[in-house]
């Protein structure tokens, strides 16, 4: 019995552009929505991709802890330093969150 091939004979290169290597390369797929009337690119990241890193979500201003899968998203005429990482229930829900963030009863006021 001769061992399996994971790949097809002549398959030298995976055929795919350079867009969709850069983003699996980050661990997820890049998309474009639209958000309060502008376009928004979201790039969905893997938790290996996260791994060592931890971010400090816009939605819920909670921390995202290292090797969590989440979203990174940034508007479309701004560059890659405004981009902002979020958890992908609060990305999801960020039409029906208040501006303000809402602080428990005994939480500190500055």
């Amino acid at each position: 019995m001769s061992p399996r091939r994971n790949r097809p004979k002549g398959a030298g290169s995976s055929g795919r552009s350079a867009e969709e290597d850069d983003s699996s390369r980050y661990g997820g797929r890049q998309t474009t929505e639209s958000w309060r009337g502008e376009a928004w690119s979201v790039r969905h990241v893997a938790g290996a991709a996260a791994e060592g890193k931890t971010y400090r979500c816009p939605g819920c201003d909670q921390v995202i802890p290292s090797g969590v899968p989440h979203v990174v998203a940034w508007p479309e005429h701004a560059g890659v330093d405004d981009r902002r990482h979020w958890h992908r229930a609060c990305w999801n829900a960020k039409d029906r969150r208040t501006t303000r963030v809402q602080r428990s009863r005994n939480a500190p006021r500055y």
